[in-house]
């Protein structure tokens, strides 16, 4: 299975989502805001290091984070997203400094929602509970 962990109060994070869905016609990924009890079991059971800064991305098993997340993502989508892919051609330490630094403003960039995200009833299935 394919999860990706998000912060569910982040715009940012939630276009993301939202982006990621309308692209993933395979419906190959699956979904948790990383503040739900789904999200919080999975943090649990990976033993994962969420600062809350980083979206986690749990494929078969292995996790990514940070940019080595979103280049795992990318390989699996369709589409003109999947040319995220080839950030792998950047060095680890430029790819995770410009995802810090998202990542530390994104709230006053995108801004910030005071409860996680409700999906869809369309889309409810492809969030874990």
């Amino acid at each position: 299975m394919n999860i990706i962990l998000f912060d569910g109060v982040c715009n940012l994070c939630n276009n993301t989502v939202s982006f990621l869905i309308k692209h993933d016609k395979n419906n190959i990924f699956k979904f948790a805001a990383s503040q739900t009890n789904a999200g919080e079991n999975i943090i649990r059971q990976y033993s994962l290091l969420n600062e809350g800064k980083s979206v986690i991305f749990i494929k078969d098993g292995i996790v990514f984070y940070k940019s080595d997340a979103i280049i795992e993502i990318a390989k699996l989508i369709n589409g003109w997203p999947h040319i995220f892919k080839y950030a792998c051609l950047f060095p680890k330490f430029l790819r995770d400094g410009v995802y810090n630094l998202i990542a530390k403003n994104r709230y006053s960039l995108f801004g910030k929602k005071e409860t996680c995200r409700v999906p869809t009833e369309e889309d409810r299935k492809r969030f874990l509970s």
